[in-house]
Parts: C-alpha cells; sequence; structure tokens
C-alpha cells in the first residue's frame, strides 16, 4: 500500500517557491536542509497527520549527484515553462515498505530504486532514469524510509493542516484507476481538467487557504 508523505511545490528558486506558498497560505515555510547528495535545497512545513509540506528547487551552489536529480529540477526550462502557467504544486511523494515491488512493476513509470545518501543509506526513493516526475507528476514519487519514517520534530508546525487535496487531469477515470492499482490509500481526488495541475485545501491560522 502507498501513503501520502508529503506534497512537493517545485520552484525554479527556493525564493520563489517560499513567495508563492506565503502568498497562498499566508506562512513563512522555514528553510528545511541542503540535499549534499543530490543536489537540491528545500523548506518544510507540517500539514499534520505525519505528512508536510517540501518547497524543493535547484541547489545553485550544490554539486551534481553524477545521475539525474528528482523532481524534474536539470529541466531547468521546464521547470520555468510550469511555474509561469501556474503549475506549481507539481506531485506528491507516497511512502511504502516496498518500494522494489513497486518499481519493479513499473519502471517506465518509477524508473529505479535509489539508496540514499549514496555513501550511508537511510531511505530508498524512486527516480525516473530521465529524473522527470513518474507521469508528469500524475503518479507519486515512492519513498522506503526503511523503518525510519522522517522525524516530524524536524519540521516546522506551524498550524498548518491539510483538508483535502485533488489533481485535475485529462482522463480521470485511467488515474484513478492507476491509484486503485498502486492501492494507494487515500489518494488525491480525481478531477477533470483540461491538462494536469493540483490543488491543496489547507487549513491555517488565517483559515482555509488554497495551494495551488
Amino acid at each position: 500500500m502507498l501513503k501520502l508523505d508529503h506534497l512537493t511545490v517545485v520552484a525554479p528558486t527556493l525564493t520563489e517557491g517560499v513567495a508563492h506558498v506565503r502568498n497562498c497560505i499566508d506562512i513563512d515555510v522555514p528553510f528545511g536542509t541542503r540535499h549534499l547528495y543530490m543536489g537540491t535545497h528545500n523548506h518544510r512545513l507540517q500539514l499534520g497527520n505525519k505528512t508536510y509540506l517540501e518547497i524543493v528547487a535547484l541547489d545553485p551552489a550544490g554539486r551534481s549527484p553524477g545521475r539525474a536529480r528528482w523532481f524534474g529540477v536539470d529541466d531547468k526550462a521546464q521547470v520555468r515553462r510550469d511555474w509561469d502557467a501556474g503549475r506549481r504544486l507539481r506531485g506528491w511523494v507516497a511512502s511504502t515498505v516496498d518500494i522494489d515491488h513497486y518499481v519493479s512493476h513499473d519502471p517506465a513509470i518509477f524508473g529505479e530504486v535509489i539508496d540514499l545518501p549514496l555513501d550511508a543509506p537511510a531511505f530508498a526513493f524512486s527516480i525516473p532514469r530521465d529524473g522527470h516526475l513518474p507521469l508528469d507528476g500524475a503518479a507519486p514519487s515512492l519513498i522506503d524510509h526503511k523503518n525510519d519514517p522522517t522525524s516530524m520534530a524536524e519540521i516546522p508546525d506551524l498550524g498548518a493542516r491539510l483538508r483535502s487535496f485533488s489533481v485535475f487531469h485529462p482522463d480521470p477515470e485511467d488515474l484513478c484507476a492507476l491509484y486503485q492499482r498502486l492501492s494507494v490509500e487515500t489518494p488525491p481526488a480525481v478531477r477533470s481538467g483540461g491538462e494536469l495541475r493540483y490543488e491543496a485545501q489547507i487549513e491555517t491560522p488565517s483559515g482555509i487557504r488554497t495551494l495551488t
């Protein structure tokens, strides 16, 4: 079974990502960490129920991992096009205790399993070989925490709580069938739309806000 782990805003820069989330939900998301093994960095915010929001971007001071990075950030032109088109909440990560099973059955979607960090693996992550989001973000990226889930104590809790998560897709029936086949626990609500996009309803100290 797959379970929502976190939502991902994929930004051209962290500054733009933080500003967008602030405009959407009226919260300044604090800095998280630098992924030295992936050449990216992030800001993070708890969303309740052991889930969180991640704003992720290419780290201009980071080093290349020698392979495609996650979340499609290597394709800077595409990240910018998506950003300018308003596709900013670009995907989600699902946790599993059997990542090899899912990836081996759908390598065209999920790519390959990468143990990270490379020098001292603490978790496994699925990354398509070209680094792009699985099915352009319609399918989740997968993470296996290896029985050591992300500590929520390390992620700021500023009172935000995820209330609903929806995906708009041109072929909603096929996407629903995919989520069912993958045994996704409480998947995003699938709605018909001209192009893939996400939105999340988040309860904040200033009221219910919409993140896109």
